[in-house]
């Protein structure tokens, strides 16, 4: 069994928007949070700073864990089809504040896009479901 490990954020604004990331490596193209994997030996704090500036442009500061979530990935649902057995994901969810930068598209990456949501406008996005999972988490749904 292949394991992944991920850092990922939920990031709001002052007037209650959620920042996502548009996902394309998958069967589908959908939003998520920003994140990703951990390098070898990476800080999942210091990954999860890296992805947001590396999916959206910003600039975070890390604040509190908001929990980790667990998946068994079945072989014959990884989006590699070239693997022949199951994925373990560990998703580690922060919640985190921007500090700077400016709202840019990734070039080259697993995303194509960022963009902040109103939480209805969330309900109606094709979304990958560790969005409801970190929502939760932060307690905004």
């Amino acid at each position: 069994m292949d394991m992944r490990v991920a850092a990922y954020c939920v990031i709001t604004d002052d007037v209650g928007r959620v920042l996502l990331a548009h996902w394309t490596e998958g069967r589908r193209a959908a939003w998520t949070m920003p994140g990703g994997g951990l390098e070898p030996g990476e800080d999942p704090a210091r990954a999860a700073r890296r992805e947001v500036r590396e999916e959206t442009g910003y600039r975070a500061v890390i604040g509190d864990l908001l929990g980790i979530h667990s998946r068994v990935i079945p072989a014959g649902r990884r989006i590699t089809a070239e693997t022949d057995g199951p994925l373990h994901t560990l998703r580690i969810v922060y919640r985190a504040r921007i500090t700077g930068g400016r709202l840019r598209n990734e070039k080259a990456g697993s995303t194509d896009r960022a963009d902040w949501f109103t939480l209805a406008e969330v309900r109606a996005l094709q979304r990958v479901k560790l969005v409801d999972i970190s929502l939760r988490m932060a307690g905004l749904i």
